[in-house]
This record gives structure tokens, C-alpha cells and sequence, in this order.
């Protein structure tokens, strides 16, 4: 989807901005401690944990960061977060899904509830809009990689679904459950990616013009500076022209 490449563009170069990097930073440990909670605290043994830390990294995340949130849940000091999927209505009815890790339910829900109520949105109950996306593993490398023809052949080989190449890079695509395994083996034959990780795939989008685009991005940005939010997915669609002025 053109609109979710364009939105994970965005993220990408807001994730780079050093007044976001600390905000983001909370957030991969907190991925990282719930997974090493959850599993093994040895990332060639746990899934989740290994995809939390290599994300991270791909984000200039410190490697005293990542051991520093790994020791945590094996200590037992991590708190005792829940994950909760919030699903709504943006301006001009995108549809939004809001990744949420609390130790407060009912807080998290209240400020969710209340940031789409500002800015113009309303939250659903879950399922809501959930069925205009698919689960998908996202594997992403740089255009300089290799043409579309010798990234195709390797997602292929890998077990990946499809593969979107375009001058910006190569965005390969597999199923949920097959990540860890699509991601290692690409790894085999082109290297480090720029990021792995789960995502929401949207199945159909919503057209954008500039004001409408203007009023998203507010508030995508309020729910992503809620501590409690660690990701932020939309269907927006939007051309070329409206990206650019933004």
C-alpha cells in the first residue's frame, strides 16, 4: 500500500529526531523487557525478543539500553504491563489502530479515548476497524541492496508473500508467524535489514487531501507522546503532492 509505505516513511524520519529518540527509546524497552519477560531472556531462543532488539538497533538504539531492559525483566524489576489493542476513527474516517502496553487499564484507555475525542476522531470498540488490515511481517532494506529482480528471488527463497520495490528501497512482506524465520534467512543472503518488525497492513485505504492529512498527523503525534502507546497505524492514502507539503 502506497499510503502505508509513504506513513512508515514519516515514522521513519520522525523516529530520527533527537526530541523523539528518548520517547522512543521507552518504548523499545519496554518491548524488550515484556519480551524477555515473556520468553527467554536469550534472543536466539525467543522470537519476540530478538525482533524487539533488532528494531531497537535500527533505530541507533544503545546496546547499555537494550542490556539494561533485558536485566530488568530477568531480575524481576519490569513492571507488570498489559498489551491492549485500541481501535478507532480518525478525522475524515481513517481508520486507526492504537499498540498500547499499561500497568494501568483504565488510564490508558481514558487518555486514548479522550486524544481521539480532540482531535477529531471517536475510539471504537476493537474490531472495529481491524478488518480493513492484515497482520503481516515487514521486512525493509535500502534501495543500495540490490535490484528488484535479486530481492525478489531471495524473498522467495526466504518464504515471503510479495515484495514493493521503488527508488526509496525494498519493502518485503511475509506472514505473522513466518517472520522470525523470512527475516533470518534474508538476513543469509542480503544482510542486516533496516527494520523488522510486525505491523498492521492495511486492505484499504482513505484518500487524503492536505487539511485532512494536516489533522492526522495531530493526532497520530498526541497518541505517540501517551508513554503508554508504543505504536500508532493508519490507512490513510494520500498523493505525492500532499506528502511533500507536509
Amino acid at each position: 500500500m502506497a499510503g502505508h509505505s509513504k506513513w512508515a516513511n514519516i515514522q521513519h524520519r520522525k523516529g530520527r529526531q533527537d526530541a523523539a529518540r528518548s520517547k522512543l527509546f521507552s518504548k523499545f524497552s519496554k518491548e524488550i523487557t515484556v519480551a524477555a519477560k515473556m520468553g527467554d531472556p536469550d534472543p536466539d531462543k525467543n522470537p519476540r525478543l530478538r525482533l524487539a532488539i533488532k528494531e531497537a538497533k535500527s533505530q541507533s538504539m544503545p546496546k547499555d539500553n537494550i542490556e539494561r531492559a533485558i536485566k530488568k525483566a530477568v531480575g524481576g524489576d519490569g513492571d507488570a504491563y498489559e498489551e491492549i489493542r485500541y481501535e478507532g476513527y480518525g478525522p475524515n474516517g481513517v481508520a486507526v489502530i492504537v499498540e498500547a502496553m499499561t500497568d494501568n487499564r483504565n488510564r490508558t484507555a481514558s487518555n486514548v479515548r479522550s486524544t481521539f475525542t480532540k482531535h477529531g476522531g471517536n475510539l471504537g470498540e476493537t474490531g472495529s476497524v481491524g478488518f480493513m488490515f492484515e497482520r503481516k511481517g515487514e521486512v525493509v532494506y535500502p534501495a543500495s541492496v540490490g535490484d528488484a529482480d535479486t530481492v525478489m528471488m531471495a524473498a522467495i527463497e526466504a518464504g515471503a508473500e510479495d515484495v514493493e520495490s521503488s527508488e526509496e528501497g525494498h519493502v518485503i512482506w511475509c506472514a505473522d508467524t513466518d517472520l522470525n524465520e523470512v527475516s533470518t534467512a534474508l538476513e543469509s543472503a542480503l544482510g542486516e535489514s533496516d527494520s523488522t518488525k510486525l505491523v498492521w497492513k492495511p486492505s484499504t485505504t482513505t484518500e487524503l487531501d492536505l487539511d485532512a492529512m494536516q489533522k492526522l498527523m495531530k493526532l497520530v503525534d498526541a497518541l505517540e507522546d501517551d508513554d503508554d502507546v508504543q505504536r500508532v497505524t493508519t490507512n490513510f492514502e494520500a498523493s505525492d503532492e500532499v506528502m511533500a507539503a507536509l
